[in-house]
């Protein structure tokens, strides 16, 4: 008996007889759907196929013009981190010889801050650990419909304003908290912390007027650049820097209040 992608296959006897087997049934998956990775214990959450609102529309007063037009975009379907990946995990894929230190975070190897959000992690950082993990970062696509869901409201909890028991952010917390610690925030895909804390980097190179000629399927951003796409917001952010339109950038060797979640295609 073996095991292939979760699911097990019974193999016949060599005495009997070749015949036809039916092909396994698919894994139903839909939203709530969620996995452990082996690697790191990372828990991703499944976001399905489908169209989603990307962008802001007129209606949102903190617009920047980066964010528009609004534009409906199909991607298929995948899984994403439920929160950022943490000291511990990055702590552990350095220890093991496969992730280089966060050059501005001394403190990621202590034991107050195993559960907060690695930071100071560049882009390359980021992406190799996802890579180690058997995971990438997600498309700036990807990280919004899984931080908005699929009619383009303005936080992951929907459309009322932000305060502190839903995120950490405006400086009221001082610093970054654990992952998770914010339920009331969570994404309609079960995702966590997408709004404060640190921001995300992205797989996308940033070009401020890109939305006018995204394809409108599986968008990957523009095909070169020289800036990397940073999304979610930070504990220091103001409230309009949270939303989950919201673009900024940063230079890949840059690592200041940085961290990310990676995902994978099923």
């Amino acid at each position: 008996m073996r095991v292939f992608a979760g699911l097990l296959l019974l193999l016949a006897p060599a005495c009997q007889a070749a015949r036809p087997t039916p092909s396994p049934p698919a894994l139903a998956l839909d939203v709530g759907a969620t996995l452990v990775a082996e690697v790191d214990g990372m828990a991703l959450v499944f976001v399905p196929a489908g169209e989603f609102l990307m962008g802001s529309g007129d209606f949102d007063a903190d617009a920047e013009g980066d964010e528009q037009p609004q534009h409906t975009v199909d991607l298929n379907a995948y899984w994403i981190d439920r929160t950022e990946v943490t000291n511990a995990m990055y702590q552990r894929c350095t220890e093991a010889g496969k992730c280089t230190a966060p050059m501005r975070s001394p403190r990621y190897t202590i034991a107050a801050y195993t559960h907060h959000p690695v930071v100071g992690v560049t882009w390359l950082q980021a992406q190799a650990y996802c890579a180690r993990a058997g995971r990438r970062l997600p498309t700036e696509a990807e990280w919004e419909k899984a931080a908005r869901g699929t009619d383009g409201p303005l936080y992951p909890w929907g459309n009322e304003l932000p305060d502190s028991g839903r995120l950490n952010f405006n400086q009221q917390v001082g610093g970054t908290t654990e992952v998770g610690q914010y339920p009331a925030s969570v994404s309609p895909y079960g995702a966590l912390d997408m709004a404060g804390n640190v921001w995300e980097w992205t797989a996308d190179w940033y070009d401020s007027h890109y939305y006018a000629a995204s394809p409108a399927k599986n968008p990957a951003g523009p095909s070169s650049g020289n800036i990397r796409v940073l999304r979610g917001g930070a504990w220091s952010v103001e409230p309009r820097a949270v939303r989950a339109a919201n673009r900024f950038w940063a230079f890949p060797g840059r690592n200041d209040l940085d961290g990310f979640r990676c995902a994978r295609s099923p």
